[in-house]
């Protein structure tokens, strides 16, 4: 883990002024984001919007001084150095046309757009107004992801001939037994843009890249085992041309009990030796984060500074993430991880989307119509 990201903030931004800061769209991954920015020294939230009076008022008991039920509305009563766009992936791309109107840079939530069309649409009106977009693919931000980077570019087993990643959820619906039904938009291919896929593998696409350049996709298989309109499964076949390496890729949100503690896995098959993720995990994860939370509940009472986010370190990868956009806009600098690169993410999946459909998609015979589910929904989808 870095140092203190509170002094790296500080010290990058000496001298300048905080960061001003909207979050459009409070609900799961927007308090997420809401609790980061709240967390850093040099950023100042000042407004949140969302449509749900219930996630207005959790923003609000967290310390958000002014709350709106449009993020339009804010937009034109507020004027923020930059917003998250936290939204539904049907509203990104109006989200991110507005914020360019009033001149706002955005971090906008994975995945950038629904299709590669409309991430175009969207980076163009950011260029015309001049402002920048950064992408919150935060898996490279994880530190067993950065481990695997880091001994891989030590050179500590070599070249790698192949690579497995694996990345489970258990999204839409949560751990069985369901008790309340998703959103509506979340089971809607129009309004998400797809499924496993897109949800899970645009974030695989990004680190896979990020370690082996730019990638091929040579395969591609969906498949629905719910009866659902968008598919819940995906396997891709890649190759990575600079390095010669053979990429095997697998997504999938299961209805599993209990997921494992690290939803991702990530193998490399070096000529030396291999490299897996797991090495890099807390060895007792669960001990590691009571911990880590026991040291942030005395810090209140010492004045240090907590371990933002330590006992789930997937938070505290959304807490980097962040830290480092707002860095960039407090630099006047482009963000590490910007719109290019989630566009390039979806390429990827639109690729992988196109072979599935040429491989019959979920039936592996070539007939969409077959039986409903993931063949067909790629028609709905692309």
């Amino acid at each position: 883990m870095r140092a203190s990201l509170r002094r790296r903030l500080s010290g990058a931004s000496a001298g300048s002024e905080s960061l001003s800061l909207a979050v459009l769209g409070v609900g799961n991954i927007g308090t997420v984001h809401l609790g980061s920015a709240l967390a850093m020294d040099d950023v100042t939230v000042v407004a949140a919007a969302d449509a749900v009076a219930e996630n207005r008022q959790r923003a609000e008991k967290m310390g958000v001084p002014r709350t709106y039920d449009d993020y339009a509305a804010l937009l034109e009563s507020e004027s923020p150095d930059a917003a998250v766009v936290a939204l539904p992936p049907f509203l990104h791309a109006e989200a991110v046309e507005r914020a360019a109107e009033a001149g706002v840079d955005v971090f906008v939530e994975k995945p950038l757009a629904r299709t590669v069309e409309e991430a175009e649409a969207m980076l163009e009106a950011a260029d015309e107004a001049g402002i920048r977009v950064g992408v919150d693919h935060t898996l490279r931000y994880q530190p067993d992801v950065v481990g695997v980077k880091e001994a891989y570019e030590e050179g500590r087993i070599g070249r790698v001939p192949f690579a497995s990643m694996v990345r489970i959820n258990d999204d839409p619906f949560g751990r069985p037994p369901v008790e309340d039904a998703p959103p509506s938009w979340r089971l809607d291919p129009d309004a998400v843009g797809g499924g496993a896929l897109l949800e899970l593998g645009v974030h695989c696409f990004d680190v896979l890249e990020w370690l082996f350049g730019d990638l091929e996709v040579r395969d591609a298989q969906v498949d629905a085992t719910l009866d659902l309109p968008l598919e819940d499964a995906a396997t891709v076949s890649l190759r990575a041309p600079e390095t010669e390496t053979a990429i095997s890729l697998h997504c999938g949100t299961y209805q599993w009990e209990d997921l494992p503690e690290v939803n991702t896995r990530l193998a490399l098959q070096g000529v030396t030796g291999t490299i897996e993720n797991e090495e890099y995990l807390p060895e007792n994860f669960y001990a590691s984060a009571a911990t880590s939370a026991l040291g942030n509940v005395a810090s209140r009472f010492t004045g240090d500074d907590p371990d933002v986010y330590g006992p789930t370190f997937y938070y505290r990868a959304h807490y980097d993430a962040l830290a480092d956009f707002a860095e960039a806009i407090l630099a006047d600098e482009a963000p590490p991880v910007d719109g290019e690169t989630g566009k390039r993410t979806l390429e990827l999946a639109e690729t992988a989307y196109e072979l599935a459909g040429r491989n019959g998609g979920a039936d592996g015979d070539g007939d969409s119509e077959a039986d409903g589910d993931g063949a067909d929904s790629l028609e709905v989808m692309h």
